[in-house]
C-alpha cells in the first residue's frame, strides 16, 4: 500500500491528483490550510484530512508529527500548493508581494520537504513530485507557439523558476530518495479563473504519472502530461 501526503488539496490539482491515487489505490493524506474545506474534500474523497499552511513552520511540523502518530510513514510526498500572485505590470510590485508567492512556492516546499524527509525516508521507494509549471521554463516562456510566452506574471514565473532548480538540486543531494518536477500544464483552475483548455484529470496527469512510477526510474526530471520538458 502506497501512502501519499498532498498539499494544498481541497481542490484543483491537489483534490483531483488526491481522487485518482486513491482510485488506484493509494492512501491519501489530504493536505489543505482550511479545516473545513480541508475535511470536506477529505471526507468525500476516502482520504485523511490533516492541516497544513506551508507558509507557517509551526503547522507544517504539527502536520508530519501528526502523520508520523497515525501512518509512521509516507512513500509519496507531493508538493502542489501554490499561488499566483500579481500578474501584469511588473512597475507596480512590491517586496510582500515577492515574499507571498515565494512563501507558499518555493519556501513552502522547503519547510515541508524537510519536516516529512525522517517519514519518508522509511519508505522503501521515497518519492517526491513538486509541482511546477512550464512557466518557469525559460524556453517555453520564448517559444511564441506557447500559450506561456504571452503571459507577464513576474513572481508566479520566478518562484517556479526557483522551483524547478530546487528540485535538481533536491535530486543531486538526496541520493535515496526520486524527486522530480511535474508541469500540469494550461488547466483549468481556480488559479487562472478556469480559464485553462484543459480539464483537472488533463492537468494532474504528470503527477499521477510520476506518483505511480516503478523504483528503478530516474530522479531529477521536469514533466508534463507528454513527456520531458526542457528547463533552460
Amino acid at each position: 500500500m502506497t501512502t501519499t501526503f498532498i498539499t494544498g488539496a481541497n481542490k484543483g490539482l491537489g483534490h483531483e491528483t488526491a481522487r485518482r491515487l486513491i482510485a488506484l489505490g493509494h492512501t491519501v493524506i489530504l493536505g489543505a490550510r482550511d479545516p473545513e474545506r480541508g475535511a470536506t474534500a477529505a471526507s468525500a474523497l476516502g482520504a485523511r484530512f490533516v492541516r497544513i499552511d506551508v507558509t507557517d513552520d509551526a503547522s507544517v511540523a504539527a502536520a508530519a508529527s501528526d502523520v508520523a502518530a497515525h501512518e509512521g510513514v509516507i512513500d509519496v510526498l507531493i508538493n502542489n500548493a501554490g499561488v499566483h500572485g500579481p500578474h501584469g505590470d511588473p512597475g507596480e510590485l512590491t517586496g510582500p508581494d515577492a515574499l507571498g508567492v515565494f512563501d507558499v512556492n518555493v519556501f513552502g516546499v522547503v519547510r515541508t520537504t524537510t519536516a516529512f524527509l525522517p517519514l519518508l525516508r522509511r519508505s522503501p521507494d521515497p518519492v517526491i513530485i513538486n509541482v511546477s509549471s512550464g512557466m518557469g521554463s525559460l524556453a517555453i516562456t520564448h517559444d511564441p507557439t506557447r500559450i506561456e510566452s504571452s503571459v507577464i506574471a513576474p513572481l508566479y514565473t520566478a518562484s517556479k523558476a526557483a522551483l524547478t532548480m530546487l528540485t535538481t538540486q533536491y535530486a543531486k543531494a538526496l541520493k535515496d530518495i526520486r524527486v522530480n518536477a511535474a508541469d500540469p500544464g494550461y488547466t483549468a483552475t481556480d488559479l487562472n479563473a478556469h480559464t485553462g483548455p484543459q480539464t483537472v484529470t488533463e492537468g494532474t496527469d504528470a503527477i499521477v504519472h510520476l506518483a505511480t512510477e516503478p523504483p528503478d526510474t530516474p530522479s531529477g526530471r521536469f514533466l508534463d502530461r507528454t513527456g520531458p520538458i526542457p528547463w533552460s
